[in-house]
């Protein structure tokens, strides 16, 4: 049975930043209560014309090219995000076929923060299983776009951004060595966005009761998150045989400093055991594992060999944790350009178009 690595990172931020003080400028609040109740300084904010595929797609290119993967070497891309570029298709279509990624299947995952956790399992199982062997796994937000400005208990927390994980088929031991997923629908009222779905389709009414954006009950969120972040943990650990003084880093969610804080406290270790950097993106909720692990393996925090637990809670609600060793890419021959395939995808697409066009001439004539 082969072992599923992880070969590949990247992630993608939005130039525009938006700190606490821009913030008090737009809602009764300040740079202290935020910091001491968030750990939050900044959050990155996409600008016109950015969209959930456009920073998927600047993440999976950096991805591949750490991998040294050619995209249409993939087999399979998960997309995981709350904030997809539409209902449908799916934002791992677009993104597939901006990275000229001809092979792979693609879908969307959503289960919020907890996502890419969920998608990262699946992508692992499936290279386990044998049925692929490279697999790119992306998580993926725009969440200012859902945000109510005028709402200081929501508006204060949430980022924009995008990471991506390459993970591989190898017969080395290592990679991806567990993972466990759970979820509670009893508390779904809790962390909600309401609008725009089969239950409160877009309309006139649905704007005006602001149920396009979104809302949250934050204490419950809290008392949730800091009760399940150190359970899921221990059952990841457990399921791979390890404990908790084996991992060298814990990649958690970051969603408030006082719920890792917590974690910490109930797995009994450091806060220097944690990879923390809420206090300059906020919460991009399914990006934010990868976004962190990235930053920790290119400041040299996390090194080849290093045993992490990724672990996260979110909208469901959900919440799961994934361990695994740090290998790094598969050594390989030649250097590969992702980026290159990227031109060579727009071509593609063009033509693809372009003969849909003619086909759909000739058949009205048939008709």
């Amino acid at each position: 049975m082969p072992y599923a690595h992880i070969t590949g990172w990247g992630m993608a931020a939005p130039e525009t930043v938006l700190t606490n003080d821009d913030l008090s400028k737009m809602v009764e609040t300040n740079d202290q209560w935020i910091r001491e109740r968030t750990g939050i300084r900044e959050r990155r904010i996409a600008k016109d014309g950015q969209t959930t595929s456009s920073l998927g797609v600047e993440a999976a290119l950096k991805a591949l090219t750490v991998a040294n993967l050619r995209p249409t070497d993939l087999d399979l891309i998960i997309c995981s995000t709350s904030t997809p570029d539409y209902i449908f298709p799916a934002t791992a279509c677009l993104i597939q076929d901006q990275i000229g990624a001809t092979k792979a299947g693609a879908f969307d995952l959503l289960a919020a923060c907890s996502g890419f956790i969920y998608a990262a399992n699946m992508a692992a199982q499936a290279i386990r299983s044998g049925s692929i062997r490279n697999a790119l796994v992306i998580g993926s937000e725009t969440l200012s776009r859902f945000v109510n400005w005028k709402d200081r208990g929501t508006c204060i927390l949430f980022g924009d951004g995008a990471g991506a994980f390459v993970l591989q088929a190898s017969e080395r031991p290592g990679g991806v060595y567990s993972a466990v997923m759970h979820s509670d629908g009893s508390g779904g009222d809790s962390l909600t966005l309401q609008g725009g779905g089969s239950r409160y389709p877009a309309s006139e009414a649905t704007i005006h009761e602001g149920r396009h954006f979104i809302t949250m009950d934050g204490k419950e969120v809290f008392r949730f998150a800091t009760r399940v972040m150190a359970q899921a943990t221990h059952e990841a650990l457990d399921a791979a045989g390890m404990k908790v003084e084996d991992v060298n880093w814990i990649v958690p969610h970051q969603a408030n400093i006082r719920i890792i804080e917590a974690a910490a406290r109930g797995l009994k270790l450091p806060m220097e055991k944690f990879v923390v950097n809420i206090e300059r993106y906020g919460n991009t909720s399914t990006a934010s594992i990868p976004i962190a692990t990235v930053e920790a393996v290119e400041k040299g925090q996390i090194k080849p060999g290093d045993k992490l637990v990724m672990v996260g809670f979110g909208a469901g609600l959900t919440w799961g944790a994934l361990t695994a060793e740090w290998t790094g890419p598969v050594p390989s021959k030649g250097h590969v350009y992702p980026a290159q395939y990227r031109a060579l995808g727009r071509i593609r697409s063009f033509v693809r178009r372009a003969i849909r066009f003619i086909e759909g001439i000739i058949f009205r004539r048939e008709l």
